[in-house]
Order: structure tokens, then C-alpha cells, then sequence
């Protein structure tokens, strides 16, 4: 049977229900041998359950990565705070390290100079 008029006719001819079964059996041996990937093929319904399984995944991968990035870029914030403050420290230290030694040269070289005007 070829077309679907063939197999209506086989039916309406059939002289009981047990031959009607084997047409139909028929039917779908003929369907399988002719289409063997069928049960294969992805319908749109497929398409769309998988497309929304991807979607929700990928909204869970983003809200994922924001959250790494958002704990990061606190880590981050709180690490160049530290930073600063310890530079702000070494800054300080090497200020008063730096006045400590100008100011006696200062006076160092102030009483020299008062020294060399004294001589002439």
C-alpha cells in the first residue's frame, strides 16, 4: 500500500476486525521500513522545551558569573583599600624620616654659613 486511499480501501474490504488489525500492522511495518529515522526527528515542541532549557540555563550561568564578579569586585575594593592605606602609611613614615634628617642639616648648614660670613 502506497498512498492512504490503498489503505482505506484494504480496510473498508476487510472481512473482519482481525484482518483490519493486520492491515494496520502492515501499515506501520511499510511506515517503519520507509521511514526509519522518523521516531528520530525533532518536532517543534522538541525544539522549543530545549530552547527553554538552554535559556533558563544560561540566565542561571549569568546570574552565577555576576555573582562571582560582584563578590570579586568587592574583594578587589577592599584589597586597593588596604593598599592605599598602607602606601599612605609609607608615605608618612618616609616624609618624617626625610624632615628628620633635613632639618638638623638645615641648621647644619645654616651655622655653616654663619661661620664662613664670621671668617671674613
Amino acid at each position: 500500500m502506497t498512498s492512504v486511499v490503498q489503505l482505506y480501501e484494504a480496510l473498508a474490504s476487510a472481512p473482519d476486525d482481525r484482518t483490519r488489525a493486520r492491515v494496520i500492522a502492515e501499515a506501520f511495518e511499510r511506515r517503519e521500513e520507509r521511514y526509519p529515522h522518523l521516531p528520530d526527528l525533532t518536532t517543534q515542541s522538541h525544539l522549543r522545551e530545549t530552547e527553554l532549557r538552554l535559556q533558563r540555563e544560561i540566565e542561571q550561568v549569568r546570574a552565577d558569573l555576576t555573582r562571582e564578579i560582584e563578590q570579586v569586585r568587592a574583594d578587589l575594593t577592599l584589597r586597593i583599600e588596604q593598599l592605599r592605606g598602607e602606601l599612605k602609611t609609607d608615605i608618612e613614615r618616609s616624609r618624617n624620616s626625610l624632615l628628620a634628617w633635613l632639618i638638623p642639616l638645615m641648621f647644619a648648614q645654616v651655622g655653616a654659613m654663619a661661620a664662613l660670613v664670621k671668617l671674613l
